[in-house]
């Protein structure tokens, strides 16, 4: 008998790397491998009432199954799903990274569907690179403008560069950005060829002065690699944002990912929108450092832009609150968290003189709305 994981939520099939409580508790027993082989072949034949990104995620749990048969059917259902579900399921940034990478490999020759599983960022990296390896040049062109994708994961690159499919001219212009970001890649041909067209012969093997890789800013600053170490001295924070300074694109986007909340601290400000992201994007990024970021009027909008998009964050209403109160945050956002506060919520804010004043004037006629009595007829 499979135990029941906290709350309970049934514990996933051996080698499944999450659990059903993506799903509505009512439904969770269809992919409860302790569950009747029946109701199981139900959500593997998509008779199960989900919504599309739900239904992607139930389909990828049950090609764990212990049972044969219903591993083989949610296989066969999840590569011939209609239009109405993979639509909208396969854009969707909160769906599983597991399951878009599946998906994605599933889909891969379905170009349309490739093209908004490699768009949508919450798709691995890896399972990206392994499409690049052999994709049509049209959808790689796709991989190819993705700038954070190729610097943050080297094997995208070194697989387009490998593919037959790519023509040169593509190779050409991916290489030339990845050189002057600072990647080296020296077992890559195009890259050596792009060093030299870009610094001379005299570069073949690697640029010149490509400062400090991430690896070694751990190094230095072993406490950098751990995220519950205590807050770096003064003096050792200021050597820290030296470094990073003297660091290339591709190694601050490393390090990004790699180091801890001091790291993100300093990367966070550079001024180069990729570096930016990829700390927002990190996967060690904290509730607290997300509340810092949408609270910070000089924050980059692309930083914002991440933040008012997911909707796992704006469920947070501190979150909400301060992307509402931070005047770089576009209106029409702004709009759709306003109506979503309750009355004492918009009162404060129609007398707050430090919201943006079409906020201000927004939240008081939502509370004056509210709070008026409707006339008798």
């Amino acid at each position: 008998m499979t135990t029941a994981a906290p709350n309970n939520v049934p514990a996933p099939p051996p080698g499944c790397p999450f659990n059903a409580e993506f799903l509505p508790p009512n439904l969770r027993k269809h992919v409860d491998p302790a569950a009747p082989v029946p109701l199981r072949m139900m959500a593997a034949k998509s008779l199960v009432p989900l919504s599309p990104s739900d239904m992607l995620g139930a389909l990828y749990m049950l090609t764990f199954d212990p049972d044969a048969g219903v591993r083989e059917t949610a296989t066969k259902t999840a590569a011939g799903l209609p239009d109405r579900i993979l639509g909208s399921a396969v854009r969707d940034e909160e769906v599983q990274p597991p399951v878009l990478g599946y998906f994605l490999g599933l889909l891969k020759a379905k170009e349309a569907y490739a093209e908004m599983l490699v768009l949508n960022a919450s798709t691995p990296d890896e399972a990206v690179a392994d499409v690049a390896k052999d994709c049509s040049a049209k959808l790689a062109e796709t991989i190819g403008q993705n700038q954070l994708r190729l610097l943050r994961h080297e094997d995208i690159l070194r697989n387009l560069c490998a593919n037959p499919n790519v023509p040169v001219t593509l190779t050409d212009s991916v290489c030339d950005f990845a050189v002057r970001s600072g990647l080296v890649m020296v077992d890559v041909p195009q890259m050596k060829t792009a060093r030299i067209r870009l610094f001379g012969p005299e570069a073949a093997e690697a640029p010149p002065d490509p400062g400090p890789t991430a690896e070694q800013v751990l190094q230095e600053f072993a406490e950098v690699a751990k995220e519950d170490a205590a807050p770096m001295e003064e003096g050792k924070r200021l050597t820290l944002a030296q470094r990073v300074m003297k660091m290339s694109i591709a190694e601050k986007i490393k390090l990004a990912t790699l180091g801890n909340k001091e790291a993100r601290g300093t990367l966070i400000r550079d001024t180069n929108k990729l570096v930016a992201v990829a700390v927002i994007r990190s996967p060690r990024i904290t509730d607290g450092e997300v509340l810092s970021c949408a609270t910070n009027k000089a924050m980059m909008d692309d930083v914002l832009r991440v933040i008012y998009s997911n909707r796992e964050w704006t469920k947070n209403q501190k979150v909400k609150l301060a992307l509402v109160k931070n005047p770089k945050v576009p209106l029409t956002v702004t709009m759709k968290f306003l109506n979503t506060f309750r009355d004492a919520e918009l009162k404060d804010l129609s007398r707050d003189k430090n919201v943006p004043a079409a906020v201000q004037s927004f939240a008081k006629k939502m509370h004056e709305k509210k709070t008026t009595p409707k006339k008798q007829e």
